[in-house]
């Protein structure tokens, strides 16, 4: 891992290396070298909080060293700090490619920092597992991407459907949006209003709000005005934290049966322990959850490991949300470098697109641009908090699982004013 110093360092050396750039899969290389996997990750700046991935990365890569290597040669992480920051994105891709001879990508945390790099990918045809990035190929439609994620086949509308089918099976009829104006956040809301429309529901108020909005008081109030009886929101920690309590300070019409949607926050240990009874009543999106339907020996080794690591490096000692994804994406390199018996960028996507995949978070298979087949994407409801004791999110039951219905662990509780009192 590079430091900030070493990464200005790198920048240069990029330079160098976009003037005499060479194909990835085409090099030629001496059996005794490591296989490369390069990455950005988060480890500074406003998404900081998604470091923890990295131990998902380095659990896979001792494990995979653990076992022999791939195709009898080690594997060797080479990853940078991003910083959080789009802009430094090219020029580290560049350089895992043309300096460091990575022989697969990870691609940077979540949409934002994703795009910059996707036409890159496209242009040198390379193979790039994806990270988060909530229909991150819709547009490049590259064949050698794959993502790590359970967003599902178009997922740029339909990743959060299961929030609106819950409203749909309650008899909502008017619902209220409300999102971030930020690339993730306006996607959802986006999918959520083509979807809301498919089912009959109509959309009674849509706003977007500045990214640094820390007052929801009047939002709340014009919510309320419009009398919906959902309401679906796309926000980041800052802003979910803020309209969690605002509406504790202004209240919220008894009529609304279902809160939430795709608020990212509520994933992570640090918003669960500082809201704790706060949450209480919420439906919000989660990759996974300790309940019963999801537990299996591999995801219970996986935690077993991860959370001392965690608490060692003072980050996230739940980690349910981002960092068993990551040892998946590991998985995914893993088999396509098996399947395929080689690095070449050709033969890996053609594994991975003829064939499912066993990795800890169960079996995957993808479309023609890298979307898992299946949306496994949770809807869960969070109820039964007390207190701000972190633990108690480690037993079952107070992340119910509504949506899909193969993991489901509960029924909706509601509305959402008598859930959200416990």
């Amino acid at each position: 891992m590079k430091t900030r110093r070493e990464f200005h360092k790198l920048v240069a050396a990029t330079a160098a290396g976009l003037a005499a750039p060479a194909i990835l899969g085409g090099r030629a290389f001496a059996q005794d070298k490591p296989i490369r996997i390069g990455a950005s990750v988060s480890l500074t700046g406003p998404l900081a909080s998604t470091k923890n991935g990295l131990i998902g990365y380095e659990l896979w890569r001792d494990d995979v060293n653990a076992a022999g290597g791939l195709l009898g040669r080690k594997v060797e992480l080479v990853t940078y700090d991003d910083q959080s920051s789009a802009a430094n994105v090219p020029a580290i891709y560049s350089k895992l490619v043309d300096v460091d001879a990575c022989d697969v990508l990870f691609s940077p945390y979540g949409a934002n920092l994703s795009a910059p790099v996707m036409p890159f990918i496209k242009q040198r045809d390379l193979f790039m597992i994806g990270m988060f990035g909530l229909a991150g190929n819709d547009v490049a439609r590259h064949d050698k991407f794959f993502h790590s994620g359970p967003w599902g086949p178009n997922s740029g509308r339909d990743w959060a459907r299961g929030f609106f089918d819950l409203a749909k099976g309650q008899g909502v009829t008017k619902i209220a949006i409300i999102n971030a104006d930020l690339e993730f956040s306006k996607n959802a809301a986006k999918g959520g209003a083509e979807v809301a429309k498919e089912y009959g529901i109509d959309v009674v108020f849509n706003q977007s709000y500045p990214p640094n909005t820390t007052d929801f008081s009047s939002i709340i109030r014009n919510i309320n005005a419009a009398d919906p009886e959902a309401i679906f929101i796309a926000s980041y920690p800052a802003d979910s934290t803020a309209i969690i309590r605002g509406v504790k300070e202004i209240g919220i019409s008894d009529k609304v049966k279902l809160f939430g949607g795709a608020m990212i926050g509520p994933q992570y240990g640090a918003l669960l322990s500082s809201l704790g009874p706060e949450l209480n009543g919420i439906v919000n999106s989660h990759t996974f959850v300790p309940e019963p339907t999801m537990q299996t020996s591999a995801i219970k080794s996986f935690f077993d490991r991860y959370t001392p690591i965690a608490v060692k490096q003072s980050v996230d000692p739940l980690g349910f949300y981002i960092p068993p994804f990551y040892y998946v994406a590991g998985q995914l390199a893993e088999a396509a470098i098996k399947g395929s018996n080689s690095v070449d960028p050709a033969k890996m996507a053609e594994y991975l697109h003829a064939n499912e995949v066993d990795t800890i978070a169960g079996k995957i298979g993808f479309n023609e641009i890298g979307d898992w087949k299946e949306r496994r994407v949770l809807m869960v409801q969070l109820r039964g908090i007390k207190g701000n004791d972190l633990e108690q999110f480690r037993n079952p039951g107070h992340q119910v699982i509504l949506d899909p219905p193969s993991l489901k662990t509960g029924d909706l509780a509601g509305p959402y004013n008598a859930a959200r009192a416990g």
